[in-house]
């Protein structure tokens, strides 16, 4: 609760889309983010509204932190920004988590006609 009042306190909810992506990156350097942190993080930041770029680094902390009942925003962004996505493919399948791979097939099978033929034949190769 203190690290909240921290964060309103000082402004941290007006982070720009820059500040946000290093936020984020540095969160990916931590081993582990307790659900309650990551819950703060959305509910502060609304980052399944932000950019691409914000959003890519938000579906890597969703993705590395199992964070389960974020898993819609990995599939809006794969489905909605395929060229950032395909590295996000491979970390579905990198972590052998049978929900994360289970999605990365789901969402290639929606996208795979709109893709461009070299994305989708490098996420291929990912999932296959």
């Amino acid at each position: 609760m203190k690290d909240m009042f921290f964060m309103s306190a000082f402004g941290w909810h007006l982070l720009l889309p820059d500040q946000l992506v290093l936020l984020l990156e540095s969160l990916l350097e931590e081993k582990t983010l307790c659900l309650r942190t990551l819950q703060c993080l959305e509910k502060t930041y609304h980052l399944d509204e932000q950019d691409a770029e914000v959003r890519h680094r938000w579906c890597e902390l969703v993705v590395k932190h199992k964070y389960t009942t974020r898993y819609a925003d990995i599939e809006k962004f794969l489905k909605e920004d395929q060229a950032m996505g395909v590295y996000l493919y491979g970390e579905l399948m990198v972590n052998e988590d049978a929900k994360q791979q289970e999605l990365a097939y789901k969402c290639f099978a929606a996208t795979q006609k709109q893709m461009d033929v070299s994305s989708a034949k490098v996420v291929a190769e990912m999932l296959f």
